[in-house]
């Protein structure tokens, strides 16, 4: 009966331990995570803060040791997020943007505010643009030699080098089997007489083969020769025809300038004088330039709607146009200037021999009225060549029969507005010649 008594009482002793360190682990683990929960919430907690919480912890019992394994847990899991952090901004600086949201996915994934744990050794923008501003010189090279690049490429595709090759096999002959001779024979009727070089350029990005073609020199030269005469012999300062072309002052031809001028006058006093008039007058001046050195001018009330297509040749019915020709000057104050001498259209009459058969009529004295215009070239936004400021305007007439001329010069001044240019698409639609 005794040693009953004593078995039960060291169970219930047995018992009392086990709910003793029970409670004590509870408590041990109630305190562990308390503090991991005050450190997290602490505003400059780091990954060392993490490491020595479980390490203090570790001490206090054998039941720490689930709370030091998920701590570590959580911070391999945070070194895991940066490296992809870390790899998302790599990819973002090398431009691949789809990779890069993926990692950053990832890494958001797994720590939401990683971006905020983050400590950059070096600035990850500064690197970036140092590597994109060396592969824009690396494109702007290759765009440079692309010319070359090109040729030597289609030197090496064959022994028998053609300049394109058919995409999809076809029954019907292909382009490319032309000779180069026909080839760029076929360029200068895309240039045409009109010098249309935007539809030169656009032809050119058919194919690399399309696009050696359209940079040939002889093209380019004897387009600079129909714009600048012989003032075009020598290259320097540029590198080509083609920059000759682009860099160098000269005016447009695939349309039309144009100014529009308004100004306010008194009309006459009505016959009760109790009021007088004001009449508002609006105007336009059109100016044509072709690439032969003919200009065409017309001043009219009416809109560009109605006048422009009457401009697309010189061989025009309206009977105000004004023609002439024009050269360009290049000043010594660097200063590109536009002088052209215009004149109405010269109409023959027939002469009516029967009208004053019974009487003697003194005849009119003849003349010829001609206009000589001054204007400066300039470039306004973004386009170039596209603005014409006047700065001379006088008209001379010249008498006939005793060959002196009375020259009238204009001031210039706020009714006369520059003229600025307006592409006209129908102008180039049609090739008339060759260039």
């Amino acid at each position: 009966m005794a040693e009953a008594e004593e078995d039960c009482h060291s169970d219930l002793v047995r018992t009392d331990d086990n709910e003793r360190s029970g409670e004590a682990n509870l408590q041990a683990e109630l305190q562990m995570f308390r503090a991991q929960w005050m450190f997290e919430l602490a505003p400059g907690m780091s990954s060392s803060g993490l490491e020595s919480l479980p390490c203090r912890a570790s001490s206090r019992g054998p039941g720490v040791k689930s709370v030091d394994a998920r701590g570590k847990h959580e911070i391999a899991k945070e070194e895991k997020a940066k490296e992809l952090f870390l790899k998302a901004v790599e990819e973002e600086q090398n431009g691949a943007l789809y990779e890069a949201i993926k990692f950053y996915r990832l890494a958001m994934q797994l720590v939401p505010d990683i971006e905020f744990k983050i400590t950059y050794t070096r600035s990850p923008d500064g690197d970036g643009v140092g590597k994109r501003c060396v592969e824009d010189n690396k494109e702007d090279e290759k765009m440079a030699d692309l010319l070359s690049d090109f040729q030597q490429q289609l030197t090496l595709q064959e022994s028998s080098v053609k300049l394109c090759q058919p995409e999809v096999d076809v029954s019907q002959t292909h382009i490319s089997v032309l000779p180069m001779e026909v080839l760029m024979y076929i360029f200068r009727w895309v240039v045409s007489s009109d010098l249309d070089l935007r539809s030169l350029e656009q032809l050119s990005l058919v194919c690399r083969g399309f696009y050696i073609c359209a940079r040939d020199p002889e093209i380019w030269h004897q387009v600079c020769l129909k714009i600048w005469g012989r003032s075009c012999n020598k290259l320097v300062p540029y590198a080509s025809w083609r920059e000759m072309f682009l860099e160098r002052p000269r005016v447009r031809f695939d349309g039309v300038y144009i100014s529009k001028t308004k100004y306010i006058r008194q009309g006459e006093q009505s016959l009760d004088g109790f009021y007088r008039a004001w009449h508002q007058v609006e105007y336009y001046r059109y100016l044509r330039f072709f690439p032969d050195g003919q200009v065409m001018m017309l001043t009219t009330p009416e809109d560009p709607q109605s006048i422009v297509p009457r401009l697309r040749t010189k061989n025009t019915r309206t009977d105000a146009i004004l023609l002439g020709h024009y050269r360009l000057s290049q000043e010594t104050d660097n200063q590109t200037k536009v002088f052209a001498v215009i004149m109405k259209k010269k109409e023959e009459k027939p002469i009516d021999y029967h009208k004053y058969r019974y009487f003697r009529r003194v005849p009119a004295q003849e003349t010829d009225h001609s206009f000589h215009v001054g204007l400066q070239l300039c470039s306004s936004g973004r386009q170039r060549f596209n603005k014409l400021v006047w700065i001379h305007h006088s008209c001379h007439i010249t008498y006939k029969s005793t060959g002196e001329t009375a020259i009238t010069t204009f001031d210039i001044d706020k009714m006369y507005t520059p003229l600025f240019f307006a592409r006209v698409k129908s102008f180039t639609a049609f090739s008339e010649k060759p260039l």
